[in-house]
């Protein structure tokens, strides 16, 4: 007699939820600021998510004292649309009822998308008892520096997810991990990196720089940069029989990293871990290290503007980012308003936001730096750092 094959069976228990978004759009906001001192708020319109009707606090001067350098937001349920339900629940010897939900606020950008920076979210909580938010979720100085305020308005999105009391079971298929194919993760900046290193396989533009020469091909770097577009398929193209475009003001080893992550979307890691493990008996080779990295990475930023490369130009922030530090966060700080670059300008800010931080740039001649070449962030840094450190030094006259 055959032996029967085993019953295998699977199910689950779910719990309900509902989702939804409001989003409240601030204009007006210097006036806001302006009408509304510390403590007051000004809430948004009702808006309904699982059946309740929620409004967003608004606060332009924050909500107590310590967060008065801050916008604060708060979820509130409206305690008149719930009355009903509170009475029949009450009624029904219940007591109130509660709402279970959590509440993620984000800034959002000028496109509508939101900024991860200032992206929050709260755990899970009964907002029939209170509502929840953040105290310090803008810092004031940051929105009014930043390009998310434009024409003095700016938008918050709030989204909302309310947790039933329902319970339900559902059937689930017991061998599902067994009907799934395993898709190895993309490959594509590999093979477009193999191009790239393949100078035989349809090159059609040769760059000159610093005599130095490099092979690319004209459809990828124009589908990539606006500006090679221009310069090669735009009315001011290099003519197709050119046989050499000469590359001015850029050093090889950076066009070469510009080329590698035009093709591949990466580019080269330094972990500063495995520098200090390879260094280790010696310090000034480790920090000789790190000065040649963080150079790379000042002039890739150049060139990413330049070419308008916008991503990479983030990269570029992101890791000058780790190397502030007391001698080099007045040559960043000046790179950084030479280009545009609001993110890695604010966390030079914070960097100065001490004393021992200042005294650092005062010994090292950054602040005759800054005078020098970038007179108008030096102004911007006076008046940000006064309100949290006393300054007692005089910016020196420069030569």
């Amino acid at each position: 007699m055959p032996t029967p094959e085993p019953s295998t069976s699977a199910s689950a228990i779910v719990s309900g939820t509902v989702t939804g978004h409001h989003v409240l759009t601030i204009d007006g906001y210097s006036r806001t600021k302006a009408k509304l001192p510390t403590g007051r708020f000004t809430a948004s319109r009702p808006f309904t998510v699982g059946g309740h009707s929620w409004s967003i606090h608004y606060y332009p001067s924050g909500d107590r004292s310590d967060t008065a350098g801050f916008i604060s937001v708060f979820l509130e349920l409206n305690p008149a649309a719930d009355a009903d339900a509170a009475a029949a629940a009450a009624a029904a010897g219940g007591g109130s009822e509660p709402v279970d939900a959590r509440v993620t606020f984000s800034l959002l950008d000028q496109a509508g998308r939101s900024v991860p920076s200032h992206t929050m979210a709260t755990d899970l909580h009964d907002f029939a008892a209170t509502g929840f938010g953040f105290g310090r979720f803008i810092e004031r100085s940051y929105l009014e520096q930043s390009e998310h305020l434009k024409n003095d308005r700016f938008a918050i999105r709030c989204d909302v997810v309310v947790f039933s009391d329902e319970l339900r079971a559902e059937a689930r298929t017991a061998d599902a991990a067994a009907l799934s194919v395993a898709v190895p993760p993309s490959d594509l900046s590999q093979h477009l990196g193999g191009l790239l290193a393949a100078k035989e396989l349809g090159a059609d533009v040769t760059f000159l720089v610093a005599g130095e020469t490099f092979t690319a091909h004209r459809c990828v770097l124009a589908a990539r940069s606006p500006v090679f577009r221009a310069e090669l398929f735009g009315p001011m193209k290099e003519s197709a029989a050119t046989a050499v475009i000469t590359v001015d003001d850029i050093e090889p080893d950076v066009f070469r990293n510009l080329l590698t992550f035009m093709y591949t979307d990466t580019l080269p890691e330094t972990n500063p871990q495995e520098l200090e493990e390879e260094e280790d008996d010696d310090d000034d080779d480790y920090e000789d290290d790190q000065a040649q990295a963080a150079a790379m990475v000042e002039h890739l930023l150049i060139a990413a503007d330049r070419y308008n490369l916008e991503r990479l130009k983030l990269i570029c922030e992101d890791r000058l980012c780790k190397h502030i530090d007391g001698e080099s966060v007045a040559t960043i700080l000046a790179l950084a308003e030479q280009h545009s670059c609001d993110g890695l300008k604010e966390a030079c800010f914070q960097f100065l936001s001490s004393r021992s931080a200042l005294n650092s740039l005062v010994a090292t001649d950054g602040i005759e730096h800054l005078a020098r070449w970038c007179p108008s962030v030096l102004n911007q840094l006076m008046s940000k750092v006064a309100a949290l450190v006393p300054v007692d030094f005089v910016v020196r006259e420069t030569r």
